[in-house]
């Protein structure tokens, strides 16, 4: 699977921005997908996810109520919807995909860089 994230950019404190994953190649394989965040100076760190299939979503505590994961099936296109953006948001967002019958995401995106300005 490849995928490629878009959306990011630069935002001032209180503002949204909604990032986008599109995935290509043996998408059918999917079984999850989410994004994750790398601050500067910092470990990669989870975000959200949702099962492909379900739709059933996952939070991590610091972004619960502000953001919202989301997925178009037939475009194969997975959002990131963030509203009250915080200066601690700013980061690189990847998107990952993990297929059925594992347990690591093994897809990632070459990333995209958001910037909350304080």
């Amino acid at each position: 699977v490849q995928l490629v994230e878009s959306g990011g950019g630069l935002v001032q404190t209180g503002g949204s921005l909604r990032l986008s994953c599109v995935s290509s190649g043996r998408t059918s394989n999917t079984a999850r997908m989410g994004w994750f965040r790398r601050a500067p100076g910092k470990e990669r760190e989870f975000v959200a996810a949702l099962t492909w299939s379900s739709g059933i979503t996952s939070y991590a505590d610091s972004v619960k109520g502000r953001f919202t994961i989301s997925r178009d099936s037939a475009k194969n296109t997975m959002y990131l919807q963030m509203n009250s953006l915080k200066p601690e948001d700013t980061a690189v967002y990847f998107c990952a995909a993990r297929a059925y019958g594992t347990t690591i995401y093994d897809s990632w995106g070459q990333g995209t860089q958001v910037t909350v300005s304080s």
